[in-house]
């Protein structure tokens, strides 16, 4: 099998390049056998061409792509394998969130190579979406949560200071929501999921998750299996700012989902198909990553990539 280490040197508080360069090659120095290769990304969305090129030039080697950064790293490796069977996803942490892998241990669990080269291998879901009133649409990918409203402009917040002092680096999400307090808390939407109605109004903030972290700090869908075909819809309808700031602390953990008095505020189903549209166009953040569009359509696809987790 070939590793191929993508390396996104704008990942997370400092570039890691020289650090994850000199550990691989450590690695390799007391494993003959080790085939790899390390790929620094140059600019947003090169992972993605660069891996759907090596897999197409390469469709008969079995491949592990190995996502050196956050979860926008991440997004883009595993959007270039989707369709080929030959490739496997797996994460080197060094990202300012890295929320997805939380579904499977520590940030110090996918740091350590070994077990990563050795790691244990899963068919997990990924999200699809389409954006149909672009004038030229092509699907993006979401193997995370997909979130819109309020949650979209704390991370638009997030991601414009990540890398400064204080505020930045893990506190990225949380200076988000600060600022969004007193600007995102009222957003209209029309949803439909399954072919049904959902919700039609304004709302405070909605995700749809294969994982269960958001946001650094935010078990935004506690019930949430990665493998099982279905995403967690997760809507929270307008509400007071006293109220609002009563539930951080159980959005934060995971507890929302089960506090009586949050249910007359919340819709949770699951689905496979969710469709999202607005009089303007709004934000819609997948893995950290942003789309700006008036109208969306997310499918889950089952089984789509193999990620693997370390042993």
């Amino acid at each position: 099998m070939k590793h191929i280490f993508v390396v996104n040197p704008c990942a997370g508080k400092q570039d890691a390049t020289s650090f994850i360069t000199q550990r691989v090659e450590a690695y390799a120095a007391t494993h003959s056998h080790f085939d790899y290769q390390i790929y620094h990304t140059q600019n947003p969305g090169d992972a993605t061409v660069w891996v759907h090129h090596w897999c197409q030039e390469h469709p008969d080697m079995p491949v592990r792509f190995y996502a050196c950064g956050g979860d926008g790293t991440l997004n883009e490796v595993v959007s270039g394998c989707i369709g080929y069977k030959q490739a496997e996803v797996t994460v080197h942490a060094n990202g300012s969130g890295n929320d997805y892998i939380k579904y499977y241990g520590s940030l110090d669990d996918f740091n350590d190579i070994p077990r990563l080269v050795e790691g244990i291998r899963h068919a997990v879901d990924v999200m699809r979406i389409n954006c149909p009133d672009d004038p030229e649409p092509s699907p993006r990918y979401s193997i995370n949560v997909c979130n819109f409203g309020f949650d979209a402009m704390v991370c638009k917040v997030g991601n414009d200071v990540r890398r400064k002092p204080i505020i930045g680096g893990k506190h990225s999400y949380t200076t988000g929501i600060i600022k969004s307090i007193f600007t995102s808390r009222s957003n209209y939407v029309r949803m439909t999921v399954d072919g049904q109605p959902f919700f039609d109004g304004k709302m405070l903030l909605c995700t749809l998750g294969n994982g269960r972290f958001n946001g650094g700090n935010y078990m935004c869908s506690p019930l949430s299996l990665n493998d099982d075909g279905l995403l967690e819809v997760n809507l929270f309808r307008r509400m007071s700012l006293v109220k609002f700031a009563s539930l951080i602390d159980a959005y934060s953990h995971g507890t929302h989902i089960n506090r009586p008095d949050v249910k007359k505020l919340m819709l949770y189903r699951q689905a496979t198909d969710v469709d999202i549209a607005s009089s303007e166009p709004f934000w819609l953040v997948i893995d950290g990553e942003m789309l700006h569009s008036s109208h969306y359509v997310v499918r889950n696809l089952h089984h789509a990539i193999t990620f693997v987790s370390p042993r």
